[in-house]
C-alpha cells in the first residue's frame, strides 16, 4: 500500500482530500504545519484551531496526524521575503514563497523521513504523465474559476511526480463541501481563508510598521509629467494599480503607476498608463526542462485573478527573460510573479523585476 504524508489545514479542502485519498486505497498520514505565531492568531490555515480541526478530522477518520513545527523556515522563506519586497517598494506574493520552499520542499523532505512515497495537498491542480514531454507535469485544476497552479510554478521540478492533488477532477466547491457533508463532519459549511496567514485583520500595513528595521518617511506624490498632487503615507501602503485611497483630487481618475524608492516618490497616472506590453523577470523556475528555447510561445498570467494572455519569453541572459505581450496587460507589478501556460500545462514563471 503506496504510503502518503497530507497537507492538512482543517479545512473543508485538506479535509475532502484525507476521505478520497482513504477511498482510492492510500495509508494516508495527516500533518499540519505550525508556521506562525499560533496562540496569537485562531483563524487562517496554521492556526490553533487549525491544528485542532485537522486532528479531529484524523481521529474521526482513523488516521495518524502529526503537528510540523516549521516557524523556523516558514520565517525565513516566506516573511523576510514579505518584509525586503516591502522595502524595497515591490509587492510580494506569500503564497508562492510558502508553496516554494515549505508545502512543497520542507514537506517532501518530512515524508521522506516518515516513509511516504508520496505528499497531498488540497490544491486546486492536476499532476498528470504527459507524453508530449516525456515527464510529470503540472496542470490546471478541472475548477477553472479556482485554479491555483499561479501559485505552484515555483515548486521544486523533481518534487512534481511525487504529489497527489485528489480534488483535480472536480469542477466546483459544492461538490468538496458535499464529500465531506456525507461522512458527517462539522467542518463542511467551514467558510474558506481567504486572509494572509500570519497577519491578524489583513491589515499589513501595520503589519509591516511593527516589523520594518527602519522607518518609511512621507513623501511626494506626482503625475507621471512631475506634477505635484499630494503626500503619500509612505511607498509601504501602495501598490501598483491602486485607485482608493489616494487622498489627492484630480480632473479624472488616476491610478499608482510606479513606486519611485529612490526619489521616495508614489508615480500616479491614468488608467491607460498603466498599460504596457512587456516586463522583465528573474528567480525564474521552469518545470518541463531547465530552461526555455532561445524563444517561446505562451499565455502568461501577471497576477492570479489576470486573464492568460498571448505573449514570448526569451532569455536576456541565464538569470532574467523578457517577456512580449500580444496586448497591453494592466499593472504589471514588480514582486508579483508571471507565471507560463502551454495550454492547460504550467511551463513555469518568475519574479517581475
Amino acid at each position: 500500500m503506496k504510503k502518503v504524508l497530507l497537507g492538512m489545514s482543517g479545512g473543508v479542502d485538506s479535509t475532502a482530500s484525507a476521505i478520497l485519498l482513504k477511498q482510492a486505497g492510500y495509508d494516508v498520514i495527516g500533518a499540519t504545519m505550525e508556521l506562525w505565531n499560533e496562540e496569537k492568531n485562531n483563524i487562517g490555515c496554521c492556526s490553533n484551531n487549525a491544528v485542532k480541526d485537522a486532528k479531529r478530522v484524523c481521529d474521526y477518520l482513523n488516521i495518524p496526524h502529526y503537528t510540523l513545527n516549521c516557524k523556523e523556515q516558514f520565517k525565513k522563506y516566506v516573511i523576510k521575503d514579505f518584509i525586503n519586497c516591502y522595502e524595497c517598494a515591490k509587492t510580494p506574493n506569500p503564497c508562492i514563497e510558502c508553496n516554494k520552499h515549505i508545502k512543497f520542499d520542507l514537506f517532501y523532505k518530512k515524508a521522506l523521513e516518515l516513509g511516504c512515497n508520496y505528499i497531498s495537498t488540497g490544491h486546486y491542480a492536476k499532476v498528470e504523465y504527459c507524453e508530449r514531454y516525456n515527464q510529470h507535469v503540472l496542470k490546471k485544476s478541472n475548477a477553472k474559476t479556482k485554479d491555483q497552479t499561479y501559485f505552484l510554478y515555483g515548486i521544486p521540478k523533481e518534487v512534481i511526480s511525487k504529489i497527489i492533488f485528489p480534488l483535480q477532477n472536480f469542477e466546483t466547491k459544492e461538490q468538496i463541501r458535499k464529500i465531506v457533508a456525507n461522512n458527517n463532519l462539522e467542518i463542511a459549511n467551514k467558510p474558506d481563508s481567504q486572509e494572509i496567514c500570519f497577519i491578524p485583520n489583513n491589515n499589513y500595513t501595520q503589519f509591516l510598521l511593527d516589523n520594518l528595521n527602519k522607518e518609511h518617511t512621507r513623501g511626494q506624490i506626482v503625475t507621471t509629467n512631475g506634477e505635484i498632487l499630494g503626500e503619500h503615507e509612505g511607498l509601504i501602503c501602495y501598490t501598483i494599480g491602486q485607485r482608493k485611497g489616494l487622498k489627492i483630487s484630480y480632473k479624472e481618475p488616476l491610478y499608482v503607476i510606479n513606486l519611485d524608492k529612490k526619489e521616495n516618490k508614489v508615480i500616479v497616472g491614468t488608467q491607460q498608463e498603466l498599460y504596457k506590453k512587456e516586463l522583465y523577470a528573474t528567480n525564474l523556475n521552469f518545470l518541463l526542462s531547465n530552461k526555455i528555447n532561445q524563444t517561446m510561445q505562451v499565455t502568461a498570467k501577471v497576477r492570479y485573478r489576470a486573464k492568460e494572455a498571448k505573449a514570448t519569453i526569451s532569455y536576456v541572459d541565464k538569470d532574467y527573460i523578457k517577456v512580449e505581450f500580444e496586448e497591453p496587460q494592466r499593472a504589471i507589478t514588480p514582486g508579483q510573479s508571471v507565471v507560463f501556460y502551454i495550454d492547460d500545462i504550467v511551463i513555469g514563471g518568475g519574479k517581475i523585476i
